[in-house]
């Protein structure tokens, strides 16, 4: 059932895209969704391995921060500030990963012919906090380095995997430039290089529990300003693809758990975010304002009041999308109420929310389509999927055909019914609506039972 979804949202694609070239007004969504199917096509096979790689870094041992260069099976290494940790805190696919600290550096002292995709497990090391870092590249043999993709959040102890679409041709070395966290180390482990003529499928692996993207990234959003329609942003808090030309998310993802509700008070720091790559356009505080559409959430303020930091995280503009005052203020704050009430009730969920399509109607009257001078745009429909668990581990596989999940539809207007329940749809008719593959790391068969189904509940 699965297969048989994407080819006829294949067919739709294609009857459509034609029409829409000829009035020059392609949908962001069209183009997502083009991207995703071109890089399903690319199968493993098509891939050639750089040679060496993945480093899994099971070869070397070095036991003590002190800079030094190692030789592994991909080839010699420098480690400054790190080591190969194989303590039991050590985050690691076997028995040695590499351990950073402060602001150290791992760094390739050796070139590879060509990189498309590179892709890296990381985490945090033991109890430490998080810490952020980076990944760069260098072209001309170390003399000079540029950083790829945006900088990464390691919070979690469990491995994820990062995956940075370089589409770098010619000799290439990179590094990992620990950048935060002071003394709190991360562990790297299987960095892995790919090449397939520019175009590649992301890696497989499946992040830990909690993961912003344990229920998968439903664009294939990347981390490169290659793909500024679909721009992956992980941050602590939440992830999100985020499209340059609407100025606002596709979608945003996040986990809530007991310990993401706190006392915090809501912050209301609305600001620009200038972590957005060099060049784009940062939606201001006051970008919205007179337009009569709200400041709308993505991920909510009130699901993160664990911390100042934590709360005020959500108060990014790129977390906002312009929603119409009833919409945001009526059924869909009470269905983020409604969530929250299931996680002091003894579960865990996951959601994913986002929204679509040009034309909404706020406070104002009138279809509006964009704000802010034509820079921001106004989606027509806003959407939310709410995958409920008890509290427990080992979240993916817990997931079964019964598991309850919610998912909604709402028109963004004003004249909208006040239940939230009104708008209660199934997976499959969001992803119909918007391209995406939603909850893709969910096992296809058990895929086919939850994403058919309309919460009744």
């Amino acid at each position: 059932m699965k297969a048989l979804k994407r080819l006829s949202l294949m067919a739709m694609l294609c009857l459509g895209l034609a029409a829409c070239k000829k009035e020059n007004q392609i949908q962001p969504k069209t183009t997502l969704f083009e991207q995703r199917l071109n890089n399903k096509a690319v199968t493993a096979s098509a891939q050639a391995i750089a040679a060496g790689f993945p480093e899994n870094f099971e070869s070397g041992s070095k036991t003590s921060y002190t800079t030094a260069s190692i030789t592994l099976s991909s080839g010699n290494w420098s480690l400054n500030d790190a080591l190969i940790g194989n303590l039991a805190a050590d985050a690691k696919n076997g028995s040695q990963s590499v351990r950073i600290r402060n602001t150290g550096i791992l760094s390739m002292n050796f070139d590879v012919n060509g990189a498309d995709v590179v892709s890296i497990a990381h985490a945090k090391y033991g109890t430490d906090a998080t810490s952020t870092w980076q990944l760069w590249y260098s072209t001309n043999g170390g003399s000079s380095w540029q950083q790829s993709g945006s900088t990464v959040t390691s919070s979690s102890t469990t491995l994820s995997t990062i995956t940075f679409n370089t589409a770098i041709s010619g000799n290439v070395r990179f590094q990992i430039r620990k950048i935060s966290g002071g003394t709190a180390r991360i562990n790297i482990d299987d960095f892995s290089i790919s090449t397939g003529g520019g175009t590649t499928t992301p890696p497989t692996t499946t992040p830990g529990d909690n993961s912003h993207l344990l229920m998968g990234n439903p664009s294939n959003a990347v981390a490169s300003i290659s793909y500024p329609e679909n721009y992956l942003m992980e941050r602590t808090y939440y992830t999100s693809s985020y499209s340059k030309s609407k100025a606002t998310p596709n979608w945003v993802s996040w986990h809530i758990g007991s310990s993401d509700l706190g006392s915090a008070s809501r912050q209301d720091d609305f600001r620009a975010d200038n972590t957005l790559p060099s060049g784009w356009y940062q939606v201001s505080n006051s970008s919205y304002s007179g337009s009569g559409f709200d400041r709308g959430h993505n991920c909510p303020s009130a699901d993160r009041t664990s911390s100042v930091t934590a709360n005020s995280s959500t108060f990014l503009m790129s977390n906002m999308m312009p929603q119409a005052p009833n919409n945001n203020q009526g059924p869909w704050a009470d269905l983020e109420n409604y969530t929250r009430s299931l996680v002091t009730a003894g579960n865990e969920v996951y959601v994913i929310c986002g929204s679509y399509g040009s034309g909404g109607t706020g406070s104002n009257g009138g279809t509006t389509y964009t704000i802010d001078n034509g820079r921001v745009n106004v989606p027509s429909n806003t959407w939310k999927v709410i995958v409920v668990l008890p509290n427990g581990n080992n979240d993916l596989n817990r997931i079964t055909s019964t598991t309850r999940v919610i998912t909604v539809n709402m028109p963004n207007t004003n004249g909208l019914n006040t239940n939230w329940k009104t708008y209660r749809t199934s997976v499959n008719a969001v992803e119909s609506a918007t391209g995406y593959d939603l909850l893709s790391n969910v096992p296809v068969a058990i895929q086919n039972a939850i994403e058919s189904a309309t919460d009744n509940q």
